[in-house]
């Protein structure tokens, strides 16, 4: 049957940037890359990117010196009053500029720990992004292969209605000629209104998937355009990559988020450290002051000074003791939701592995118990027709025919979805993909920061 292709794990085989790609579907290549245009969460995410790097990059600049010119033109008036003496008071102009530089001397570490505080929330936020895009991606996927699913559902439903209706008007053929009785007709009627009701709900559940599918493109309910995929022309990816545990956590994107939250922490306990320690700094001022603008910069003008500062907490209330204490507080929470995530990964892609294990099996089992079921209700209607067996014996094998083509169209479609959802549960490939995230690769073990 469709997608009843075999499959096969190779360790340590890489996933590709577009993985989708794999199901030779020209239909989800171009939903997909709707999607990554036009979603909304997709561009705040990659908004979230910009001011988290441009945030590092401004408090990079605590770092250096910082120079400003100033100037200004005053006129004052001046009381002799002032000098203990009376008469007139005076008045003039006093022209000023100036260039004034300062430095504050990083010695304790405490600007370059919040700097790299800053650089991982960046890169936090960068993994973030890709979570998003990884998650977009494989939802528009497994989507449309459940609107295929429901599709053929429909299908399938229609189908089996069709034959119903014409198995019920053959039967009341037969009873107005006396060859069958009054229940045989009733039962059958009613067979035939219970496949009806389930017609309803199947249709609630493609329009609302359809509705959903819309929103993954950014689009409008009202903007559907009909695409759909169909299971028979999906390709079932025949080789299946199986990532090294160590491979693992170097590129799940949820990983690599809460391992920069992690560091982040970290980095905030030598902010706190740096806090309770001395702070040094340096600044100089060059300018000119004269009673108008043409004098300024002449020989006895000049205005200048050298400043060096200290300052050193003494006595803060046990504030600054107890917030570094909360910063260590928060990294040892960031450390056990990190081990969390890393837990859970390994959960995901262990069920991942196990569902594509089990797909296979499932949909044998129901391609058989499909034919199976074909086989025994042509009997029963044969074995009717020559007075072998009741009537109710062939509503029951309609009934598991029914049953078994239904469960064959949903397991064609759970092999396809559990085959994308280990793609997204092994890390997408990200780090295969060419977009807008510079350096979008997972670290090798010696980038891996570790706690201090």
């Amino acid at each position: 049957v469709a997608g009843g292709r075999a499959q096969r794990f190779v360790n340590g085989r890489d996933i590709p940037g577009e993985w989708w790609k794999l199901f030779r579907s020209r239909t989800i290549d171009e939903l997909v890359a709707e999607a990554l245009r036009n979603h909304p969460d997709l561009e705040a995410a990659e908004a979230a990117l910009r001011a988290a790097r441009e945030t590092a990059l401004a408090e990079g600049g605590s770092l250096l010196p910082q120079a400003s010119l100033t100037g200004n033109e005053t006129r004052m008036g001046v009381s002799p009053a002032q000098n203990g003496m009376r008469g007139p008071g005076s008045m003039f102009d006093l022209s000023k500029t100036s260039v004034a530089v300062s430095y504050d001397l990083d010695v304790f570490g405490g600007e370059r720990r919040k700097i790299e505080g800053l650089e991982a929330a960046a890169e936090n936020q960068r993994f973030q992004l890709e979570a998003t895009q990884l998650t977009l991606t494989t939802d528009v996927v497994t989507t449309l292969i459940a609107d295929a699913s429901l599709r053929a559902q429909i299908a399938a439903t229609r189908d089996i209605i069709r034959t119903e209706t014409e198995q019920l008007g053959l039967l009341r053929k037969q009873f107005d000629l006396g060859a069958v009785a009054m229940t045989d007709v009733l039962l059958q009627d009613s067979n035939l209104a219970q496949t009806k009701a389930g017609l309803p709900a199947l249709e609630k559940q493609l329009a609302q998937n359809r509705n959903q599918l819309m929103a993954y493109l950014g689009r409008l309910p009202s903007q559907d355009k009909g695409e759909q995929v169909s299971l028979g022309d999906l390709r079932l990816p025949g080789e299946l990559p199986l990532s090294l545990p160590s491979s693992l956590v170097r590129q799940r994107p949820d990983v690599l988020a809460a391992e920069e939250t992690l560091r982040r922490a970290n980095a905030q306990i030598g902010v706190a450290t740096a806090n309770m320690l001395p702070k040094l700094s340096l600044s100089a001022a060059f300018g000119s002051q004269a009673l108008s603008p043409h004098e300024l910069f002449g020989a006895q003008t000049a205005a200048w000074n050298l400043a060096a500062g200290v300052s050193q907490p003494l006595f803060q209330g046990g504030t600054l003791l107890h917030t570094r204490e909360a910063t260590i507080a928060t990294r040892d929470q960031a450390a056990a939701q990190y081990r969390s995530t890393v837990i859970k990964a390994f959960q995901n892609v262990a069920d991942c592995l196990r569902a594509v294990q089990t797909d296979a099996k499932a949909l044998a089992a129901q391609a058989e118990a499909e034919r199976a079921a074909t086989r025994s209700l042509e009997i029963s209607r044969n074995q009717y027709k020559t007075g072998g067996t009741t009537w109710t014996t062939v509503l029951t094998a309609e009934q598991a025919y029914q049953n078994a083509r239904i469960a064959r169209v949903k397991a064609q479609a759970q092999r396809h979805a559990d085959t994308a959802a280990l793609f997204q549960a092994l890390g997408g490939g990200w780090w295969n993909r060419i977009d807008e995230t510079p350096a979008a690769r997972p670290r090798t073990i010696a980038e891996v920061p570790t706690a201090r």
